[in-house]
């Protein structure tokens, strides 16, 4: 995002660049708990309405390594792993580092947002077993939030089909309203473990935080067995930052929201105005908007159209299944760059 760090995260920050301590924290030692533990429970009960028990949470240097973690404890090269495409892209690369294959539940337009086809999944599991599902909730690239009927579905598919869900729910804050993000773990955990961070929702990527609240005794024991030290653990500052993040940074977290809100719905008015043929769906959630380019004379090579003119979008083909023809623009940023950015995109169709 195109915004300056919440000033309490960057107080926090400076505080302990202040006090001229970098040195190692021991956290989990001699100092106790890792701060962002608690920040994180709390955070969860107000905000999600879910009370997890600290024991069950633990901190990853990022989600992706955790995922690459978890399906390597969960999966052997081969076994196939279940993903709503299209998907971002560093899943692929997740299931290409352990060696398992793809299976794609595909993406339908319907009307106004996107669902996915649960009982032909069920049907396709019968045959073809799997032994993981990966779920983006809310999904990136769509930014569809899966409803409470969706995501019983696929808790009763992965009980019927002894599947263990990994669920990314790193966008879990930035849900626009009326819509709302329904945690997993609310619903059943025992077949679950949910992946997230403060990274997106507070813009904080690069200091490397995530955390997890594993549900199955399966795969934690599994993690028990692994080297400690194999499974990584996230810097100094990054817990910092979480920890104010989740413990002090609601009011600026709302007031980004409905930024981000009022800037996907101008991202839908310029789309709709200024690029013939490109179709969008307003995202449920992120700040990222999935535009159709399949009926504009670029095609499949909408991507290639828009660098041409100097306009950073993500090629939709890199997420795979359902991606080619689509581009992913970020819009969190402000009025005037977003305006200017479509503006240049609007070149490629006359250059």
């Amino acid at each position: 995002m195109d915004y300056r760090p919440a000033p309490v995260i960057v107080e926090a920050l400076q505080q302990r660049l202040d006090s001229g301590d970098l040195g190692y924290p021991n956290w989990g030692g001699t100092a106790g708990a890792s701060p962002a533990i608690a920040s994180f429970v709390g955070w969860m009960q107000r905000r999600h309405k879910w009370g997890i028990d600290a024991s069950d949470v633990r901190e990853w240097s990022d989600v992706l390594q955790a995922i690459q973690t978890i399906l390597h404890v969960t999966t052997s090269p081969g076994d196939r792993v279940v993903v709503h495409t299209p998907a971002y892209p560093p899943f692929f690369d997740s299931l290409k580092a352990t060696g398992t294959e793809l299976m794609p539940v595909n993406a339908v337009r319907d009307g106004e947002s996107w669902c996915w086809d649960h009982d032909d999944l069920d049907a396709r599991l019968a045959v073809t077993p799997a032994k993981v599902l990966l779920l983006c909730n809310p999904h990136n690239p769509t930014g569809r939030c899966f409803s409470e009927r969706e995501l019983r579905e696929l808790l009763e598919i992965a009980e019927r089909r002894n599947l263990v869900i990994i669920a990314d729910e790193i966008h879990m804050d930035l849900v626009h309203a009326p819509h709302r993000h329904i945690p997993l773990g609310t619903l059943a955990s025992d077949r679950v473990v949910t992946l997230t961070s403060a990274s997106k929702s507070f813009n904080l990527a690069g200091l490397h935080h995530a955390v997890s609240h594993i549900g199955s005794a399966s795969v934690a024991a599994a993690l028990r067995a692994l080297p400690e030290r194999l499974q990584g653990e996230p810097g100094m500052m990054g817990v910092i930052a979480a920890h104010a993040a989740w413990s002090r940074g609601e009011p600026w977290l709302d007031a980004v929201r409905a930024h981000l809100t009022m800037m996907r719905d101008l991202t839908s008015r310029l789309v709709h105005e200024r690029l013939p043929g490109v179709n969008m769906v307003a995202p449920q959630a992120t700040y990222l908007a999935w535009l159709d380019c399949s009926t504009t004379p670029f095609g499949a090579d909408a991507f290639r159209a828009f660098a041409g003119v100097g306009v950073a979008v993500n090629a939709g083909t890199d997420f795979g299944p359902g991606g080619a023809g689509f581009v992913r623009l970020n819009f969190a940023t402000s009025p005037a760059v977003l305006e200017q950015v479509v503006d240049t995109m609007a070149r490629a169709f006359t250059s």
